[in-house]
């Protein structure tokens, strides 16, 4: 299991990416721009949950790249 967040702020396109907590990569939102989602098994579910907070979510291409759709 892997905690994860998701950018409070949209990029451009208006997805608000889910970030992997656990991987140590300069993607990683600024901390006043990050919601916590908790522990999740999987980019998965994580963006599942993120979805409960914003429409347009998508998977860090780089910490998430398993739920990046492009």
């Amino acid at each position: 299991m892997s905690r994860y967040c998701v950018n409070t702020n949209a990029q451009d396109n208006g997805d608000h990416e889910v970030h992997n907590l656990d991987v140590e990569r300069r993607c990683l939102p600024n901390l006043a721009n990050r919601r916590d989602l908790g522990w999740h098994p999987s980019c998965q579910a994580a963006v599942r949950a993120a979805r409960t907070h914003y429409r347009q979510v998508n998977g860090c291409a780089l910490c998430a790249s398993a739920c990046h759709t492009g």
